[in-house]
């Protein structure tokens, strides 16, 4: 059972971490995981709930199953949710009493929980009770060992943000790593997959002791969590994420040097000079030739070779990163740019290194490519080379 958790519980969030999902790629991406919520899974559902509550019919729920064909994971939940919602009482204790109860079913697990977590919180949210949301919050910590329950937290801290808060600030100490992740996971300004939280967009600075609670953690699940919260903070307020890094930094364990790494990705790419500090990158008097490209067109499904220069024109030995940046060509004849890590490299003084890369533009799922002028940099602690154009010539072959 330890194994299958696992893989439910972090299967989705593989795919959504980088970045929110292009509606056009979103066939590809989710799929099959459309089909994790089926006519098994609400059967399995309806026995659990019916064993601890025969005389719920679960008349909605049974019809339920029927009408998922076509329909997206989100929209699935929402489905299920409402059948529950019609088939089980309207008050918010009897129905969390019933939940608890069905707890005692260890088939109860898995995909079948985000339903159920959510019709926790459209339950409290009706009932408006500070006792109510207070009950609701410890039921998602429970039910969140099943399956992550960082999306049904959203509507939660809509409403009541700071007394949601205080309720992830304790679960920072709580003995489940599954609680204490869904403490910085689901506070995170910009979770993917989840509702938008305005509050917390406006207030970063508000989840800072969750996460000086939590970055030392014992388990990694919750440390990754954590880092990608920080780096959250790279789009609202850098101020922030750089104090917070800072004060880390001085108070570092084993594992702290990853998280800050991982917590400041976005701004090293920016070429932040103080995030770049913090990860021990130095050398300011740099310089980045023009990127030498083997082609200039490349056919569809081929390579772009690119060398370029690095040199340290300053008087210390330099710590560098180095990335490079594609400018993809979109489908509106814009170009869109992404970074990508190269190297990092120690550069003597009045030394040269040379880079050499392949970047393929093979078929993949998460992105689309389109034929035109292709863009190409180098940047070395975050200044930019000049750009490089190639041409990607061929037609689209759907996704690629």
């Amino acid at each position: 059972m330890t194994t299958y958790r696992a893989n439910v519980r972090q299967q989705p969030l593989r795919h959504c971490r980088q970045r929110p999902i292009h509606q056009d790629l979103e066939d590809n991406l989710m799929g099959a995981m459309d089909e994790l919520i089926n006519s098994e899974v609400i059967a399995q559902l309806g026995a659990s709930l019916h064993a601890v509550s025969a005389s719920q019919e679960l008349t909605q729920l049974k019809l339920s199953a029927s009408g998922l064909a076509g329909m997206r994971l989100r929209d699935r939940v929402n489905v299920v949710r409402d059948a529950l919602a019609a088939d089980l009482p309207e008050d918010f204790t009897a129905t969390r009493r019933l939940i608890h109860e069905a707890l005692n079913d260890p088939q109860l697990t898995g995909w079948m929980i985000w339903p159920v977590s959510e019709l926790i919180t459209t339950r409290a949210l009706a009932s408006g009770t500070s006792e109510d949301f207070d009950a609701a919050m410890d039921t998602l910590a429970l039910l969140t060992g099943r399956l992550t329950c960082e999306f049904a937290i959203r509507d939660l801290i809509i409403a009541r943000p700071e007394r949601a808060l205080d309720h992830a600030n304790e679960w920072t100490d709580h003995h489940d790593e599954h609680v204490r992740r869904l403490a910085t996971e689901g506070t995170r300004a910009f979770l993917p997959w989840a509702k938008r939280v305005p509050w917390l967009v406006a207030h970063p600075r508000a989840t800072r002791s969750i996460l000086d609670g939590s970055y030392q953690d014992p388990a990694e699940y919750v440390r990754r969590s954590v880092a990608n919260h920080l780096n959250d903070l790279s789009r609202v307020d850098p101020d922030a994420l750089l104090q917070t890094a800072t004060a880390w930094a001085g108070k570092a364990d084993h594992n702290t040097a990853w998280i800050l790494r991982h917590g400041l990705r976005t701004l090293t790419k920016q070429g932040n000079s103080q995030a770049l500090s913090l990860l021990g990158f130095s050398g300011e008097n740099l310089s980045i030739t023009v990127p030498e490209l083997a082609h200039h067109r490349i056919e569809w499904h081929g390579l772009v070779e690119f060398t370029a220069h690095v040199t340290n024109h300053g008087r210390s030995e330099a710590n560098v990163a180095i990335d490079y940046n594609i400018g993809f060509q979109r489908a509106n004849g814009t170009l869109g740019t992404k970074t990508f890590k190269l190297a990092t490299r120690k550069i003597e003084p009045g030394g040269t290194v040379t880079l050499r890369k392949s970047h393929s533009f093979r078929p993949i799922t998460t992105r689309r490519y389109y034929p035109g002028v292709h863009t190409v940099t180098v940047q070395a602690n975050g200044l930019k080379s000049e750009q490089a154009d190639f041409i990607l010539s061929g037609e689209p072959e759907g996704l690629a």
